[in-house]
Parts: C-alpha cells; structure tokens; sequence
C-alpha cells in the first residue's frame, strides 16, 4: 500500500467544476515533463474525486462535459498534465534537486565554452548557476529551463548551446561495428566506404559530447580509428 506522504492530490479546475485524482509526486513529474510512463504508475487509485477530503466522487456527466470522455486514463492525463500538483515542502525540494541535476546534466552535454569550443565541466556550470541565483520549476520542461538558464548564466560564464560535426574514420577490422552502432552516437550526416574497407562518416552530436564520442568510438575499435571535429556550430 502507498504510504499517505508518498501521495499528493493533482487537481484541475475548468467550467465550473473541479476534478481530483491521487498521485506518486515523482512519477506526475515525469509525465509533466514528457517521459513516456504508464498512467497506472502515476495514479494511486482509479477513482476521480470533485473533492478528495470529503470523498466526494467526480460524476460521470461532468467528466463528460469538461474532458469529452468517462475513461479514467484519458481523464486523469489530463488532470495531470493540465492541473496543479500540490506538494508538501519535502517533496517540492527533492522534486527541484532531481530537476536541477537534470538540467546541469542537459547543459553540460548541449553547451561548448565559445572561446575555446570544449565542453564545460558540471562544477562550473553549477557554481554559475548559484552565482546567478537561478530558480528551478520543478514542473517546467528541462530543455525550456535549460535555453533561459544558459542566457542567465552566459553573463557569469562564456557558454553557448552547439552542434560539433564530426568525422569518423574507421579501418575494415572495426568498420561493420562501428558502422552498426551510428545511430546510436549521434545524427548521421554522411557515410563513405572505401574500396579497402575503411569507413569515413559524419555525425552531427551535442558540442558538449565530444570526449563521450571519442571514449564510445575507442572503446568499439581499442583506439583504432580517427576522430575529427569538422566543425562546431
């Protein structure tokens, strides 16, 4: 059973009427903010409420009118993804920690210092950030926060969100493994095989990614292969 403070209320106002559903905090926030999770996973019961406390159901008539439909899932979507989650001061807190690792974690793999086009250690990005005195929304979009945060702190840092186009050359013994795992690594511009064998490609990756290409690519050829940065945009 789920323990009463593992649980919070979302709820959702709209033409009068009121519609309340009981929610896991964390797994409501990942939904928010995109991740693909079954709704069975977010909700704690299958009951829609026009008032939790009193135990006041949602009737069907009104559910029809505000939503279109009766079908729980499709309701309490919405409600989720629509509503206010309310929160007790402890899960906001965590819920805001968790977001902002995610959003350092998305700067530092989108983001190059301009002047010298390497990537940006997390630390630096972090100590900025508190300079800056960001706010984290714990329900806002992490690549929304991400692009205004990298503005806020460009006045404490150089620091710019790129693309690095890279080029890959890879002899015969690695070039099929290599070849199968492109997609993986990145957005692939470009592929050419040589008459020898010898695979020469380009890949358009995250600037902030290079070091974590280049370890991929000599993990998958023990350091055989050629990496070149061909442009940083």
């Amino acid at each position: 059973m789920t323990k009463k403070e593992e649980y919070v209320i979302a709820r959702y106002e709209h033409s009068g009427e009121r519609f309340e559903i009981l929610v896991k905090p964390k797994e409501a926030n990942e939904l928010r903010s995109g991740k693909s999770i079954s709704i069975s996973d977010v909700v704690v019961s299958d009951e829609i409420f026009k008032d939790v406390k009193k135990g006041l159901k949602a009737s069907p008539a009104a559910l029809k009118k505000v939503f279109g439909t009766t079908d729980f899932e499709e309701v309490a979507r919405q409600i989720i993804l629509k509503g206010e989650i309310q929160l007790t001061a402890e899960q906001r807190k965590e819920l805001i920690e968790n977001k902002r690792k995610q959003i350092v974690e998305y700067i530092s793999r989108n983001a190059i210092d301009p002047k010298t086009h390497l990537p940006i250690p997390r630390t630096r990005i972090e100590m900025a950030m508190e300079q800056a005195k960001v706010q984290i929304d714990p329900n806002k979009d992490i690549e929304a926060q991400a692009l205004q945060i990298v503005k806020e702190i460009s006045k404490i840092i150089p620091i710019r969100i790129a693309k690095a186009l890279v080029e890959i050359k890879v002899g015969m013994k690695y070039s099929s493994r290599v070849k199968s795992q492109l997609h993986n690594l990145g957005e692939v511009k470009k592929t050419n095989w040589l008459g020898d064998g010898t695979l020469i490609a380009e890949l358009e990756i995250p600037a902030g990614m290079q070091q974590e290409l280049i370890d991929k690519l000599n993990s998958l050829t023990k350091g055989e292969i050629e990496v070149k940065i061909l442009e940083i945009k």
